[in-house]
């Protein structure tokens, strides 16, 4: 029976699931189309090293980007635990030691890239004028990591709250300021490439800035933490956040595997591969908001202690993945012409988009299904589960699949090779969750 106030508490799941999800993939997805305007303000430039350069640089960040999501999904549950139980003042701490742990590491992580950049781009496949140019570019976002990890902090203490409007707002205000500037300082100020990396680190800036005054100025979710409260909240939350980051970065390093073997089909695959990631995230934003989003509902509940609200909540979403990615699926395959005509590329990047708009992305359906079930172990003491399989798809299965099909379908083969990993991963993950959800609150048999 629910005992805390959570907003997840009472009310239909499916309700609570497809406002969360739909306000997060609205804002994700606003998010996302920023940096897929940023990429095809680029390509006016009619240079087409410089759109693989922005593959390379978005490849590399990515694995910062998805550390930032994994601490995220940590927050998200922690906090909302405390939420579900009613226990506010020990969630106003946790968000506390959450912020200082996550800019922190976000640093470590940022003077990392930034010092190895040049080496790491060169292992994905970058050469010559088209590394040095993702150099730059990296040179100038990298720094802002730190503050976007408070943005992020904010943003995943808003959604264990359930307060799904202010959080979009934080992605979507940002975004705006972003597409207002974007091609100002690319064309109106001749800054090129160095522009489009400005106006990432502005958008950062603002979303950290309004998510922080959301959190401590609208909800008042936050306390001053002593040296026995920081080690106390911490390790619960590290249980936690050490296999979610981990899950999170087996993303990129697939697009890191997946980049270094398009790389060897020339710039022009290369380029599009990036239109190809950036297409991936704006048509199935609401499948990445999805995991983020019910990990607070599935917190607060299993918080409360009410396991059929937990069970509940697995199948709800489970069906808005399936019916949210068969439609998205369908806009790309309509959309796929004024796709390519749209960055002005032909040749093996128009293949490589064919490749994904017409068949690959259908292989979503099955890793949104890894998302939901990663979500909920995350979120459910049992994170290194959702560690192993989402490695298992990126790990394991990536390189083999992709290489063995690049080397029959070229460029175009390494992307159905990545649509496979993802559908056995899926399928396998989504059962094993479902079986652990029902196994909530019963005791276990052999």
């Amino acid at each position: 029976m629910a005992v805390g106030s959570g907003r997840f508490l009472t009310g239909s799941t499916m309700g609570h699931v497809m406002r969360m999800t739909l306000t997060g993939s609205f804002g994700i997805t606003f998010m996302f189309l920023v940096d897929a305007a940023n990429l095809f303000w680029v390509s006016l430039l009619g240079i087409e090293r410089l759109v693989a350069a922005l593959g390379f640089a978005w490849t590399i960040q990515f694995f910062s980007v998805s550390f930032g999501i994994g601490m995220m999904i940590a927050v998200t549950a922690s906090v909302s635990r405390f939420i579900g139980a009613g226990n506010m003042p020990e969630a106003r701490r946790q968000v506390t030691v959450c912020a200082i742990v996550a800019f922190m590491m976000q640093l470590l992580v940022a003077g990392t890239l930034f010092v190895f950049r040049r080496e790491i781009l060169g292992f994905a496949g970058a050469s010559g004028e088209t590394l040095e140019l993702a150099a730059r570019y990296l040179a100038i976002t990298v720094p802002a990591l730190p503050v976007m990890a408070l943005g992020m902090v904010g943003s995943a203490v808003l959604r264990a709250e359930g307060d799904a409007y202010r959080a979009m707002a934080v992605t979507f205000s940002s975004g705006v300021v972003s597409m207002i500037i974007d091609p100002l300082l690319i064309f109106g100020f001749g800054l090129g490439l160095d522009g489009a990396a400005l106006a990432v680190v502005t958008a950062r800036v603002l979303s950290a800035l309004l998510s922080i005054y959301f959190v401590v100025g609208i909800h008042r979710l936050i306390a001053p933490v002593s040296l026995p409260d920081f080690c106390r909240l911490f390790w619960p939350f590290a249980l936690i956040a050490g296999p979610a980051i981990i899950t999170q970065l087996s993303t990129p390093f697939g697009n890191y595997v997946l980049t270094s073997i398009v790389a060897g089909f020339g710039d022009s695959a290369v380029a599009g591969w990036a239109v190809v990631a950036r297409l991936t995230v704006l048509a199935f934003g609401g499948l990445f908001a999805l995991s983020g989003a019910i990990s607070g509902i599935f917190g607060q509940n299993y918080g409360a202690r009410d396991y059929g609200r937990v069970e509940a909540t697995y199948r709800d979403a489970l069906i808005f993945c399936a019916v949210y990615s068969l439609v998205a699926w369908a806009l790309l395959a309509a959309a796929t012409p004024a796709i390519i005509s749209a960055f002005g590329l032909g040749g093996t990047a128009s293949d490589v988009i064919r490749a994904f708009t017409l068949i690959a992305a259908g292989g979503y359906l099955f890793n949104g299904a890894l998302f939901v079930a990663n979500s909920a172990f995350n979120a459910l003491d049992r994170a290194y589960v959702a560690t192993m399989f989402s490695w298992i798809r990126d790990g394991i299965l990536l390189w083999p699949v992709a290489a063995f099909m690049a080397g029959f379908l070229a460029a175009p083969g390494a992307i159905y090779g990545h649509a496979l990993s993802g559908i056995f991963a899926g399928v396998i993950a989504a059962f094993i969750g479902w079986r652990y959800v029902k196994s909530l609150g019963r005791p276990l048999t052999a």
